[in-house]
């Protein structure tokens, strides 16, 4: 009787929980929000009706923007803003940058994951960050690094792959991106061989399971009014959530611990190449702020920049070559041309060394349609700052303080207003003048962001991207393993594909 007498107590006790949550949530959702009043946008829910669209959120993103350009859904305190309208963006990142932060409500959700790394910050914090950052990925040193990096991590994966298309076996080509684009950010990032690609590193591979399940289910709080609870009592989302980051904090902590012994033992210098050197070199300078956990943030921050942007858009990029083969042929003649490779190419490893930085420059093509893969499939589809202030749009609409307001990349991508009647259309073209590459506003084009916070990485992405991209090309025709196959994407901070994408790989001349 005491055992059953308990679990009623307690289960009566969590159910009273969730009873007053939701009132307290219902009233924090309806109260002050001037919800008839034209001067803010209009409402279409609140941010927990998500829910019912989660699965295809930036679709559905889409479908109310092509009805309203701004629109509101309600939460607890404070209105969330949706735009695609480029003033208003333009506004929020650069006009008025400094009216505008993360704000706490984001900083809540995110922080289990990022901490104060550079993407959940403000402030000094930003500031400091930023030019740190800043410096490093000027310097001739890590580009040069990077490069030489890109290039024999793309040769092992031209490897990787023919060994697959010998045989005609069908394989996962996002699952192979992210492990090659892991291994590079490790080894430019850290200075760590982690061998993902050629599945040597167990621990490795359940890092980066551990780190994208933590993605997914830390932008899952968005749309979950319960959230906070199931943490306190470590439940269901929040339980594996925790698990995760365990596994991921387990590995960051052993991965700088091991640096710090290491640089400890060769007397580093300041020329080292790799990013965590050159932190851990800063981090003397000031070692009470820029502790491990300081320095655990910055690698998470840096692992979602620099894996997430580049795999997931070579995934989608593939993806669309697969779906248009007659753009995959130009991009593949373009490679030949540049390159002055013929059908009887070299091997591999003397190829991608040759892969120089004119080389890449030459690739206009390549460069629009990785542009116009972005358009469509941004890394990140959603993003957005707080309101520190009152303001009023350049649309008109007002915004109280505390407001979030989110700009739709994905949403951005499919707007004709913005890119024309072919707006939905994969058409790299688009971006070209007389075959030369021409760039559009960043408020327009917001993949990378823009104003003040405009991503230090970009250069270093599309390096990356281009290399891989032409040492694939060069050696493969790809095709989509089943092309009745809906491919769509997994909600989450950024655009992964759902599941896998099974490619089958056609050698185009022997390696």
């Amino acid at each position: 009787m005491g055992i059953l007498f308990t679990i009623f107590t307690f289960t009566a006790t969590v159910l009273l929980l969730i009873i007053i949550t939701f009132l307290y949530l219902t009233f924090q959702i309806y109260s002050g929000k001037s919800i008839k009043n034209p001067s803010y946008p209009p409402v279409d829910g609140t941010i927990f009706s998500q829910l019912f669209y989660f699965n295809r959120l930036y679709d559905h993103q889409t479908e109310v923007a092509r009805k309203h350009k701004t629109f509101r859904l309600l939460a607890p305190g404070q209105s969330e803003l949706y735009t695609t309208d480029i003033r208003n963006i333009q506004h929020v990142l650069k006009t008025k940058f400094y009216n505008y932060t993360k704000g706490k409500y984001n900083q809540d959700i995110v922080t289990d994951l990022f901490g104060n790394g550079i993407f959940a910050v403000d402030g000094d914090k930003w500031r400091q960050q930023r030019k740190l950052a800043s410096f490093e990925f000027s310097t001739r040193v890590l580009r040069d690094f990077s490069c030489s990096v890109f290039r024999r991590n793309a040769a092992k994966l031209v490897r990787v792959i023919s060994e697959m298309a010998t045989v005609d076996q069908i394989f996962d080509m996002q699952d192979t991106l992210m492990r090659c684009t892991l291994d590079s950010i490790f080894k430019v990032g850290f200075g760590v061989e982690l061998n993902c690609l050629e599945g040597s590193s167990k621990e490795g591979t359940e890092f980066m399971k551990a780190f994208d399940d933590s993605n997914a289910l830390v932008y899952w709080r968005y749309v979950d009014p319960l959230w906070k609870l199931k943490r306190y009592f470590n439940i269901g989302s929040e339980a594996s959530l925790k698990k995760n980051i365990k596994i991921i904090d387990a590995f960051v902590t052993n991965l700088i611990r091991t640096k710090r012994k290491l640089l400890a033992e060769e007397r580093l210098c300041n020329d080292k190449e790799d990013i965590l050197s050159r932190f851990l070199v800063e981090s003397r300078k000031d070692p009470e702020e820029m502790n491990d956990k300081y320095l655990r943030d910055i690698i998470l921050n840096f692992i979602i920049a620099g894996k997430d942007t580049s795999a997931n858009t070579l995934s989608w990029f593939f993806y669309m070559l697969c779906r248009n083969p007659l753009i995959q042929e130009k991009v593949a003649q373009e490679v030949r041309h540049v390159t002055s490779s013929q059908d009887d190419v070299v091997n591999v490893e003397e190829f991608t060394a040759n892969i120089t930085d004119t080389t890449l420059e030459h690739m206009h093509y390549l460069h629009a349609a990785l542009t116009e893969t972005l358009r469509l499939y941004p890394a990140v589809p959603l993003d957005g700052r707080c309101a520190e202030v009152d303001d009023i749009l350049p649309d008109g609409f007002r915004m109280k303080k505390g407001d979030g307001l989110y700009y739709m990349a994905y949403a951005m991508g499919r707007m004709p207003y913005i890119w024309g009647e072919d707006a939905e259309d994969f058409r790299p073209e688009r971006w070209l003048n007389n075959g030369v590459f021409q760039p559009e506003s960043p408020f327009k084009f917001i993949a990378f962001h823009a104003g003040p916070r405009m991503c230090l990485g970009k250069d270093f992405a599309y390096r990356q991207m281009k290399i891989v991209s032409i040492a694939l090309l060069r050696f493969f025709r790809f095709k989509l393993a089943d092309d009745t196959r809906k491919i769509t994407y997994r909600t989450m901070f950024t655009l992964h594909i759902d599941g896998s994408l099974h490619l089958r790989a056609i050698r185009r001349t022997r390696s």
